[in-house]
């Protein structure tokens, strides 16, 4: 998913309608809602030059990162008041089915046919990748290399402790306030019960394997795999700087990575816009989670997020061209790459992205050095509101990790 600071940021897009063609487009308009806030700018200035093109006025809305209001919660709120948007945004399975009966099939879409990654139920396309994305541990290759510590050997739990231990003592000699950028707060859990979460459900298994995930969902808890990932989880709160940890928002967390105050960062490569903006030119890429004893050689790679159209709008054809031209026209694709720096999904999409943790998960990519992203079998609320909070009084000591283990466990045999 996955974030800058709160907004709810509407433009209204109307185009001066000059010609019966543009007239006609006037009839139509398209309002969309996604959850990737650090991207809105960007949309809104594609969607402002994609009004001026065809005619249909845009609204876009963009809910999400540090706010406590989630997009789930914010859809629910627009279905109730009989103002859904025309496109939204599905994270995976739970969310369809909350939606399903709203969600129009897109399977003959031209656009189906150039992705891998499309949402499919029953056979049927009916999500539109937003983008390929994926997270590991970013990592400050600069300060690896003054502390010798070569990120290739990091793809287990020891590696990790003792790569934190020595970065720890050099804290005054390299300029960091902590050796890990972590959030945990109330208002971060996506990036503790999402994320982080996926390590123990996905890490080290084949691409596509649910075996923990099913084993979970039936109530059967693997304490062994728990027990080591409890440990990880303690080991990325020990070492990561208390404030952020404890209250930071997501410009906390990511900016101290990017100003150098950090050496990991928790995150994905949706925050290239982030590291550009700060002007970092340090060294980046993305070692592997240390969820286990043993060596796991990927990271998380996926579509994040899948665009989906209201079958229920008045404005059906708008929403699909909209889709469609993202895809097929200069403009789209330069939103795509160029200004939302995200990882196309589209084969027919020749643009490279040039964020160096985009460049990263491409690569790891193209390897076939990648794990699943199986957090979305489990439901918005069991996440945010089962598991959120028992990271969140982890991380601010109010239990041990014997609690951790103890509540995980007990919520994970009730998962759903």
């Amino acid at each position: 998913m996955k974030k800058n600071v709160f907004m709810i940021a509407v433009l209204m897009l109307a185009a001066t309608l000059v010609s019966c063609g543009k007239g006609a487009a006037s009839k139509q308009s398209v309002t969309l809602i996604q959850n990737k806030p650090e991207i809105d700018a960007a949309l809104q200035a594609y969607s402002a030059q994609w009004t001026e093109k065809s005619g249909i006025p845009t609204t876009i809305k963009s809910v999400g990162g540090s706010s406590s209001i989630t997009l789930g919660q914010q859809l629910r709120a627009d279905f109730a008041a009989g103002d859904m948007p025309d496109i939204f945004i599905i994270a995976g399975i739970e969310d369809y089915k909350e939606w399903k009966d709203t969600i129009l099939d897109l399977t003959n879409e031209k656009w189906a046919k150039d992705t891998s990654v499309a949402f499919k139920v029953d056979g049927k396309v009916v999500g539109f990748p937003v983008a390929v994305e994926g997270w590991g541990m970013a990592y400050n290759g600069d300060m690896l290399k003054k502390a010798g510590i070569d990120p290739a050997t990091l793809n287990n739990y020891d590696a990790y402790k003792a790569a934190f231990e020595k970065l720890d003592t050099m804290k005054a000699e390299l300029g960091i306030n902590s050796v890990v950028s972590m959030a945990a707060s109330s208002e971060m859990g996506w990036v503790t019960a999402h994320h982080n979460f996926n390590s123990l459900l996905s890490n080290g298994l084949p691409y596509g394997d649910m075996s923990v995930v099913n084993d979970l969902l039936a109530g059967k808890v693997d304490m062994t795999r728990l027990q080591e990932y409890a440990d990880w989880v303690e080991l990325l709160f020990k070492y990561a700087d208390k404030a952020v940890l404890t209250t930071g928002n997501y410009d906390a967390q990511v900016g101290a990575f990017a100003t150098g105050k950090a050496a990991f960062l928790h995150q994905g490569n949706w925050t290239d816009p982030n590291m550009k903006a700060a002007n970092a030119t340090f060294e980046m890429g993305y070692a592997p989670h240390g969820s286990m004893k043993k060596a796991t050689d990927g990271i998380f790679v996926s579509a994040p997020a899948f665009y989906v159209i209201n079958s229920k709008s008045k404005n059906i054809e708008a929403a699909k061209k909209y889709l469609e031209d993202m895809v097929y026209t200069p403009e789209g694709q330069d939103f795509m790459v160029n200004k939302a720096g995200m990882i196309p999904a589209f084969k027919n999409v020749s643009l490279k992205p040039g964020g160096a943790l985009s460049k990263s998960v491409q690569e790891w990519a193209a390897k076939g050095k990648v794990y699943s992203w199986m957090q979305y079998n489990f439901s918005g609320d069991f996440r945010d509101k089962t598991l959120a909070p028992i990271y969140n009084q982890f991380a601010n000591g109010a239990i041990d990790k014997a609690k951790f283990v103890e509540l995980m466990k007990g919520s994970l045999e009730g998962a759903k």
